[in-house]
C-alpha cells in the first residue's frame, strides 16, 4: 500500500473535496483522483461515494488506520531524522534563498547552537509551501511568501524585479523595461503544483488581468532550469535583483524592470512549530534583517 495513496485519501476526506484536496498536498486533481482509485483497485471495494462526497463502510474502516499509519510515519521521519547527541534543524533553500541573508543567518545560527544539527535541503520551485507542510524542511528561504494559513513568513529581504532573458534577445541590451513589455514574451513553463502565488510572481500575475501566459515547451523546476531555457532563446524567466550576483550563465541577460513592484524573500516557517530552535533561528535571521541595512539583497553595513 503507498503512503501517497493513503495522503490523498485522508485529504480528500478532510478536505471535504479532491480539488481541496490537491490544493492541499500540492499535486493537480488529476493525480489525487488517480490515488484514490488505485487505493480501491487493491482494496477491492469503493471507499467513497462521489456525488455527494461521503465515506462508504470500507472508506470509514480504511479512514482509522490510513491516520494511524500516517501518524506513525511521522513519527518514525522524526526518530530517524533526530541525532543520537541533540536536535536536528532542516533549512530549505530555494534557489539563492534570501541572498546574503542565507549563510549569514545560518552560520550565526550554528556559532549559538553548536548541539542543533543542520541540514540544509534544496527545494525546488513546487516545494515553495509543500516542503514545511509535508514536514520534510523545518524553515525554508523563499519567495514570495506563502499565502497559507498554515505557514508563518519573516521578511528577509525586499527586493526589485529583474528579466531572466537571451542576450540575443532584442530587450537584454536595454537599460530597463517595463512590466507592459515583459508581459507578452513566452515565459518558462513551471511545474503545475506549484503554488499560486509563485506562479503570480514569475509571471508578474497582478498585471495581467487574467489574461493568459505566453509559455515555452520547457518545464523549470529551479534556477539553473530557467538560465538554460533563457540561454537558449527558448523562454524567459523573471526574478529579484540579487539573482544576478549569485547566478551567471553564458548568454543570459538581467534586465531591470523598472516599474514591477517590488517582492519580498521570507523565511518561512510551520505556523504551529513553537519548537525552540525554530524559534531561535527565526530570531536570528530577523535580527540579522532587522539591523543590516539591505539593498535588492545586498547587505551595506549596520543601519543607523
Amino acid at each position: 500500500m503507498d503512503l501517497r495513496q493513503l495522503r490523498s485519501f485522508v485529504a480528500v476526506v478532510e478536505e471535504g473535496g479532491f480539488a481541496r484536496a490537491a490544493q492541499r498536498l500540492f499535486l493537480s486533481p488529476p493525480a489525487v483522483t488517480a490515488h484514490v482509485k488505485a487505493l480501491e483497485r487493491e482494496i477491492g471495494a469503493r471507499l467513497l461515494e462521489r456525488s455527494p462526497l461521503e465515506l462508504t463502510d470500507s472508506g470509514r474502516r480504511l479512514m482509522t488506520c490510513a491516520r494511524t499509519l500516517l501518524e506513525a510515519e511521522q513519527r518514525a521521519l522524526q526518530v530517524a531524522d533526530a541525532p543520537a547527541d541533540g536536535e536536528v534543524l532542516r533549512v530549505g533553500v530555494m534557489g539563492h534563498g534570501s541572498a546574503e541573508l542565507t549563510p549569514a543567518t545560518i552560520a550565526a545560527f550554528a556559532r549559538a547552537k553548536p548541539d542543533v544539527t543542520i541540514r540544509l535541503v534544496p527545494l525546488s520551485f513546487q516545494e515553495h509551501v509543500s516542503a514545511l507542510v509535508e514536514r520534510r524542511v523545518d524553515v525554508a528561504f523563499v519567495r514570495p511568501a506563502p499565502v497559507d494559513d498554515r505557514i508563518v513568513s519573516d521578511v528577509m529581504t525586499t527586493e526589485s524585479r529583474i528579466l531572466v532573458t537571451s542576450r540575443r534577445s532584442e530587450l537584454a541590451a536595454a537599460a530597463s523595461v517595463s512590466v507592459e513589455e515583459v508581459l507578452d514574451l513566452r515565459y518558462v513553463d513551471i511545474p503545475a503544483a506549484s503554488p499560486r502565488e509563485f506562479a503570480d510572481f514569475m509571471y508578474f500575475g497582478r498585471a495581467r488581468n487574467g489574461d493568459p501566459v505566453r509559455r515555452s515547451e520547457d518545464v523549470t523546476f529551479t534556477p539553473h532550469d530557467v538560465l538554460l531555457s533563457a540561454a537558449l532563446a527558448r523562454g524567459v524567466g523573471s526574478s529579484v535583483q540579487s539573482f544576478r550576483r549569485f547566478y551567471s550563465w553564458p548568454g543570459v541577460a538581467f534586465v531591470p524592470i523598472r516599474d514591477a513592484p517590488v517582492e519580498q524573500t521570507v523565511l518561512a516557517s510551520r505556523a504551529t512549530d513553537r519548537r525552540p530552535v525554530v524559534a531561535a533561528f527565526r530570531s536570528i535571521a530577523t535580527t540579522l534583517a532587522s539591523t543590516v541595512s539591505a539593498v535588492d539583497g545586498r547587505f551595506c553595513g549596520p543601519r543607523a
